[in-house]
């Protein structure tokens, strides 16, 4: 079965382990390959939606991986218990409904060995809540796949908050360290959606001007990250 890029970098985040979650599962790929791979064990193949889930049965019996993937029906983590898997899984949804994901389910987070995030949208509210709550980043990871740039975060939960400069909350600070040069074009492209944006911010109020002075300071330190390459 062949992982598109996105996908594919998200299971490379996965080590050897007894269990696995994968919340909005869609297809039932990820735990499918994983399993098939002999990186997990078992699997739980979980979806808030019944079609996802349904999808997700019929590809597991296609693979012959019926003993090792369960499928269930349900809102992230409520479809485990404690303890229940070693790893989780939440991928392809928004930066704002992970964070919730996670803060619903604390307990079960607590108990996971580590959790591998992939949001296809406000990465920088999912970060700066990661570090103010008290989680260990482990790893990150960035692709491009089909027109679109998808960041990876491997985290666990360690009760040690931090606060980083808010610039380190939308670009990874990890994936500056590794110049990662798919972290070069990243960093290319925020550039130029902001540069844009303060070009045509020209209204005379306050509001306009804190926002176009907000902007500058960004502009200035993304320009600071490209010369690292």
């Amino acid at each position: 079965m062949e992982l598109s890029i996105r996908l594919k970098c998200i299971v490379s985040m996965i080590e050897k382990c007894d269990s696995v979650i994968d919340v909005g599962t869609d297809h039932g790929y990820v735990p499918i390959y994983l399993v098939q791979n002999g990186i997990t064990k078992q699997a739980i193949a979980s979806d808030i939606n019944r079609g996802p889930v349904e999808k997700a049965k019929n590809n597991i019996v296609r693979n012959n991986v019926c003993n090792q993937i369960s499928c269930r029906l349900g809102s992230g983590l409520s479809t485990v218990k404690e303890g229940e898997v070693q790893v989780a899984i939440i991928a392809g949804m928004g930066g704002n409904l992970i964070r919730d994901i996670l803060e619903t389910d604390l307990d079960i987070v607590k108990k996971l060995k580590y959790i591998v995030l992939q949001p296809v949208q406000n990465a920088e509210v999912l970060r700066e809540y990661l570090y103010k709550t008290g989680y260990d980043f482990i790893d990150e990871e960035i692709c491009y796949d089909d027109g679109k740039f998808y960041e990876i975060i491997k985290v666990r939960y360690d009760c040690k908050p931090k606060v980083l400069d808010s610039i380190y909350y939308e670009i990874s600070k990890i994936l500056l360290d590794k110049k990662h040069l798919v972290m070069q074009e990243f960093i290319e492209y925020k550039l130029h959606k902001y540069t844009k944006v303060y070009d045509e911010l020209n209204e005379d109020t306050p509001l306009a001007k804190n926002r176009k002075e907000e902007l500058y300071k960004v502009i200035r330190k993304l320009k600071e990250f490209l010369k690292c390459f």
